[in-house]
């Protein structure tokens, strides 16, 4: 067993220096991040003014989930994460392969949502260009920094998470003032206005909330060097989700109790209609501008290490032959993966530009359609790890492995399969777009096979697919952070 003694060495050869503090706040970190600046209004409108309950049911869920990450993470502590645990348990190179492509697509999809709510607050600021030009605009500098290979610091990180934290207590401080003021009313805070019983309703917004509360899985990276992790990652994941969810439902309140709950749903960008309102003593204009410059940095940074996630994992999927080598390759100079890189930002403006369309057409909106495609790949992952960890009980175990509540597991399932089932029923054609982007996956690994490469069956078992995105990253590929499952080094903020 490894040693947990703060500075020393684990078995991987990595000095355990993460405290318990330390590790919450880095799990903190990657929870709190863009998911509730774009899709909060979206929330309301599904649920009402209690629509604070969809970010509380969804945290549950959530955290529950990460009960069995950190089971899991206490047996295998390495970065692959969910394809090494459904690897681990399954041993099927087929199902392991799915669940990478899982996570690679929902990187997509989130890229694309978080692009699209950006450019809703830009058009706070200049509402001149259209939309989906600002979205592709951005994804495509998004992709330029990626190229450059500009790695941000541990500072400037922090100093962007703080950035976002500040955009959220600006929210709350609104709230805090229309109670205050006395001109607030707490009967919005229990009202269900949206059709069909509140079980629903709430049912319906955590299918949206639950994209804000993703990226806690990425804490998994650092379990070996985290300091008697038995003890302490578990304490910290859940802790650092928990302070996330609490944050959110303040924040969620706050915004209900200062605007009308239908005009929370019908705007662009919800949360600069609190600012409007005009309850802080600063004049509106200038907050308007403030604001919106905070949520494009919130926006901006969640992005940008997503993309990294999607661009690592076609890369390290590249080197083991999964998919044509040509993802594998780096530029000369820049050392970064050009190739993975432009494919991300293709599939990305496909994704936008085909949501825009639908929407124009009277479809759904185009960041509620891909903030609906993310959440299908995750709970089908997740509710697969909950699987997995139970599946593994009895196996590769040790004294400093950390056990979840069976009942809890078996209650995250359960949370997980409803949130999967009530999306595939409300929205049929969602499957659509999954199929989509399960069936490019299929065609790159085709093409692949075609040209007589392809990964053997004990490469994607004890190191192909499972470690995609635990590759060797060249020099120059931002490596702080990443999206949706994704591996990182440092923050990533959903």
């Amino acid at each position: 067993m490894a040693t947990t003694t703060a500075g020393t060495a684990s078995e991987g050869g990595l000095k355990r220096t993460i405290t318990g503090r330390l590790l919450y706040f880095y799990v903190l970190g990657d929870v709190l991040g863009s998911g509730i600046y774009v899709l909060i209004g979206l929330v309301a409108g599904a649920v009402g003014g209690a629509f604070w309950v969809a970010f509380a049911a969804g945290v549950s869920v959530a955290a529950i989930t990460g009960l069995a990450y950190a089971e899991l993470v206490t047996k295998y502590p390495q970065a692959a994460g969910a394809s090494l645990y459904v690897s681990r348990a399954f041993k099927s190179p087929a199902l392991t392969f799915f669940v990478t492509v899982c996570m690679l697509s929902a990187s997509f999809a989130a890229i694309g949502s978080l692009a699209s709510g950006f450019s809703r607050y830009f058009g706070s600021l200049w509402d001149l260009p259209p939309a989906l030009l600002v979205s592709v605009l951005f994804v495509a500098l998004v992709a330029v920094v990626n190229y450059i290979g500009i790695t941000e610091s541990v500072v400037i990180n922090m100093v962007m998470t703080f950035v976002e934290v500040a955009g959220l207590v600006i929210i709350a401080a609104c709230g805090v003032i229309a109670l205050a003021s006395g001109n607030a009313d707490l009967s919005v805070l229990t009202d269900f206005s949206a059709e069909g019983s509140p079980v629903i309703a709430v049912v319906a917004g955590v299918t949206l909330a639950f994209f804000a509360m993703t990226g806690f899985e990425n804490a998994a990276n650092v379990a070996e060097e985290t300091v008697d992790p038995s003890r302490t990652f578990p304490r910290a994941l859940v802790g650092g989700m928990v302070t996330a969810g609490v944050i959110y439902v303040v924040v969620a309140v706050s915004a209900a109790l200062v605007v009308p709950v239908d005009q929370l749903a019908g705007s662009d960008a919800a949360l600069l209609e609190v600012v409007r309102a005009g309850l802080l003593p600063l004049p509106v204009g200038v907050m308007i501008i403030v604001f919106s410059l905070i949520a494009m940095v919130a926006i901006g940074n969640t992005t940008l290490v997503t993309t990294a996630a999607g661009a690592r994992i076609l890369y390290g999927m590249g080197r083991v032959d999964v998919v044509p080598r040509v993802f594998s390759r780096v530029h000369p100079t820049r050392r970064s993966p050009v190739v993975a890189l432009g494919f991300t930002l293709a599939v990305v403006v496909a994704l936008m530009a085909v949501g825009s369309l639908f929407t124009a057409l009277g479809g759904p909106d185009v960041v509620e359609r891909l903030a609906t495609i993310t959440v299908v790949f995750l709970v089908v992952v997740y509710a697969l790890v909950i699987v997995c960890a139970l599946k593994q009980r009895g196996t590769d175990e040790h004294p400093g492995v950390f056990r979840a509540s069976t009942p809890l597991l078996l209650v995250g399932i359960v949370g997980n399969a409803a949130i999967l089932v009530y999306t595939v029923v409300d929205d049929p054609t969602s499957l659509l777009w999954v199929a989509g982007l399960l069936a490019l996956g299929g065609v790159l690994y085709a093409v692949q096979r075609a040209r007589g490469g392809g990964a053997s069956r004990e490469a994607l078992l004890s190191g192909g697919v499972e470690r995609a995105g635990d590759a060797a990253v060249p020099d120059g590929v931002p490596d702080h952070g990443d999206g949706p499952g994704g591996p990182q080094d440092g923050r990533s903020s959903s």
